[in-house]
């Protein structure tokens, strides 16, 4: 029987291509599912003009959004895991995940880059956690859900996930369908 062949480690997923260094073990898809998440970001836009990011698409939420709006989930959850409030900042952030506010929001590379340091910090973030306190109960938002550190941290990857899937659909209609989103 012939050896399989094995891509080179680049081409593989994150998760296939081992521990994320300094992550602790219990951490590790959650590091693995959020650097997924900026690199198919990267990815799913490439060829994606910036004149089309903020293009609402049949009512559905923007490229732009989606991309904001992931940093921003993973800063929120990252907060609440640590047990803090949100910040004045972080409030005002949420209010305009809608709208670009900022020159770098009017980008692509812009975007990316606020999307990249906020995975680069979780995940620095991460190794930092100990697996001991993963469990200890947290309180999500204003209403104070209550939830687990591991659930907040979890929670957060799986959230950009999802939204990297409505992304790469977002991003091929907004191109089919250039002339129609344009107002």
């Amino acid at each position: 029987m012939p050896k399989p062949q094995h891509e080179s480690n680049k081409d593989r997923e994150v998760w296939q291509r081992g521990p994320v260094e300094g992550v602790p073990d219990l951490l590790q898809p959650v590091a693995h599912a959020l650097l997924q998440s900026r690199e198919d970001a990267y990815t799913y836009t490439t060829g994606l003009g910036d004149h089309l990011l903020w293009d609402i698409p049949d009512g559905r939420a923007s490229v732009g959004f989606h991309l904001k709006h992931m940093a921003g989930v993973v800063d929120r959850l990252f907060t609440y895991a640590s047990e803090k409030p949100l910040n004045a900042e972080q409030k005002a952030f949420l209010k305009a995940e809608g709208k670009p506010i900022y020159d770098a929001e009017k980008t692509r590379n812009g975007l990316l880059e606020l999307f990249n340091d906020r995975i680069g910090s979780a995940v620095e973030e991460l190794k930092q956690t100990p697996e001991q306190g993963l469990t200890e109960e947290r309180f999500l938002g204003r209403a104070m859900i209550p939830t687990t550190k591991i659930g907040l941290l979890f929670h957060a990857a799986e959230h950009c996930q999802r939204h990297i899937g409505q992304l790469l659909v977002t991003v091929d209609w907004v191109i089919a369908n250039q002339s129609k989103t344009r107002s």
